[in-house]
């Protein structure tokens, strides 16, 4: 390890006040040294990602860096960029400690703005003082006998992409799996120990949603996946649940996945499916990222390329209008659903875009022909088309409209169950739930991203059941600015928990909700994220992880710890 190396983790050290504090103090700098060595030299110091526009860094003075400021404003909110750095989190906050308003922020809305900079310092945060940039299951291993010998933490962090902040823990020893690249496809894969063999591509940990598209459609292949090109395919969303605008007829990303290679916290090198460790394999379709161990890679199905339908619908809300839409949307909810249609209603810009895999062009406008219509008497726009597959859909629209990243988001979600479409009464409820959201938060996003008409085996994965008879994951949601107290995101956060509470869970009290888009003061989270399914998970966190040496918000010692 290099003198600055040291130098930049003392620095660190000091700003942070967590419990995991002691230890990283008991460490010397040979135990650092050791580990280095034993994973190859990719142990890296890790400083905040916007550090290069500050003159002072954990209250010690330090030169401004313009070449690389003037490059971190300019791309402060592109999630390609952040994708690249260990220190970046798609939402920001949790690259800091909102606790104690220690962190390292610009201003999302205005990253050039300098008094996001002028006399201020930029603290550590929550980011990890220490990462490996794992490249071999070794590397892995080798953190997991730190960890144990040592007592320090660790995080675990792949594209950062979290809405509970679960990548990141002050003075833990990062774990990043952004360098696992690997892409095999498979015309026919037979998991080990098993007899069945599906069509498949097997990804490294650090694919990207936007590459294993690309990969699939070069071999003649649909992947099922998320609709942001830099979400990893075989992390937290595919362990969270993982929906997708596919999974009416595909399945969510726990229906996908037919093996698993992972890293488990005594150090094995495990494969995980059907038919060996299956129990694990079980809880790793659900139960949520960071929990179980270390993901090196996942095999997950894949379909034969085909054409996809598409309608793009866009139109400006007035109170003139906004009931109309929202009585299109839900009343022919149940319809759309089962002809095969998923997709998102959008907050920006206001209106949907849906896929459909099943239909033709002809009965896909048949379908889609009232929407349109209430797109053309409002000066609206509407288009449906067909494209010939499904990566030239994400390419135009996934990519070529990726979404800005680096702002602060408070978020809360629930599943609507199909049973609440099916009355007039109950779809007028929905109705004028969200006339009120839009009046109160915005204009909602609505994921259409359930696997309604997908034929699962009941029990194969440990996921709420209410994902199997839900149409909607509605989500509520508001942001708060770079400059904010501890005071005004603690009354954030709560304004959008209060309302996931007393709207959005007692609309559908009875269903559950997407652990990765969570509120993350859930009250019940034991019943929302996993129903029936909690207490074996408990039982199966304590075989694999008897010591506890994987812990984070809703996924550590008793899969709910610590305040984010």
């Amino acid at each position: 390890m290099t003198r600055n190396l040291v130098a930049i983790f003392l620095v660190s050290l000091f700003t942070k006040t967590a419990v995991s504090a002691p230890s990283i103090l008991n460490v010397s700098s040979t135990q650092w040294d050791a580990l280095n060595v034993s994973v190859g030299g990719r142990l890296h110091a890790a400083t905040p990602f916007a550090l290069p526009c500050f003159s002072r860094y954990n209250n010690v003075n330090v030169s401004v860096d313009e070449a690389a400021c003037r490059i971190i404003q300019a791309n402060y909110t592109s999630p390609t960029f952040r994708l690249e750095s260990f220190s970046a989190n798609m939402q920001p906050q949790y690259e800091t400690c909102m606790n104690t308003d220690s962190g390292c922020l610009l201003d999302s809305n205005n990253p050039g703005n300098p008094l996001a900079t002028q006399g201020t310092s930029c603290n550590q945060g929550e980011i990890s003082p220490y990462y490996i940039d794992v490249g071999v299951a070794a590397d892995v291993q080798a953190a997991f006998q730190f960890a144990k010998q040592t007592g320090v933490p660790l995080s675990i962090k792949n594209t950062g992409h979290d809405y509970m902040g679960r990548t990141r823990q002050p003075n833990s020893l990062g774990i990043w799996t952004h360098s696992l690249q690997t892409m095999v496809y498979h015309s026919q894969f037979t998991p080990a120990m098993c007899d069945t063999s599906y069509r498949a591509i097997t990804v490294g940990a650090g694919v990207t949603f936007g590459q294993v598209y690309k990969f699939a459609d070069d071999n003649d292949s649909m992947f099922i996946g998320g609709y942001a090109q830099t979400i990893g395919a075989s992390g937290g969303w595919m362990m969270g649940g993982g929906h997708s605008i596919l999974a009416p007829t595909y399945g969510i990303g726990v229906d996908r996945v037919v093996e698993i290679k992972i890293v488990t916290p005594d150090g094995q090198l495990r494969t995980a499916n059907a038919c060996q460790n299956s129990d694990l394999f079980w809880a790793l379709r659900g139960g949520g990222g960071g929990t179980f161990g270390i993901v090196i890679e996942s095999t997950q199905m894949v379909e034969q390329r085909i054409p996809i339908q598409v309608i793009n619908m866009t139109f400006t809300p007035t109170d003139e209008n906004l009931q109309e839409f929202f009585e299109i949307a839900v009343n022919n909810s149940v319809d759309w659903a089962e002809q095969g249609w998923g997709g998102h209603i959008n907050r920006a810009p206001p209106g949907l875009i849906y896929v459909n895999p099943r239909l033709s062009l002809d009965d896909a406008t048949t379908s889609m022909s009232q929407i349109t219509a209430f797109a053309q008497a409002y000066n609206g726009t509407s288009a449906i088309e067909t494209l010939p597959s499904w990566y030239a859909f994400s390419s135009r629209f996934i990519a070529a409209e990726e979404a800005p990243v680096g702002n602060l988001l408070a978020l809360g979600s629930r599943l609507i169950p199909k049973a609440l479409f099916e009355t007039a009464a109950d779809r007028a409820r929905i109705v004028a739930q969200l006339v009120n959201q839009t009046a109160e938060l915005g204009f909602p996003y609505i994921g259409v991203a359930t696997p309604i008409g997908f034929n699962y085996t009941a029990g194969t994965t440990s996921v709420t059941p209410a994902w199997r008879t839900s149409l909607w994951h509605l989500t509520a949601g508001t942001f708060w600015s770079y400059n904010s107290s501890v005071a005004e995101i603690r009354a954030t956060l709560g304004t959008v928990h209060d309302y996931v509470h007393e709207q959005l869970t007692a609309l559908a009290p009875d269903s559950g909700a997407y652990m990765n888009e969570g509120d993350v003061y859930e009250s019940n989270y034991e019943d929302a994220y996993w129903g029936p399914n909690y207490q074996r998970l408990l039982a199966i966190k304590e075989k694999y992880d008897p010591d506890g040496l994987l812990d984070c918000w809703r996924c550590g010692k008793s899969l709910a710890l610590v305040s984010p």
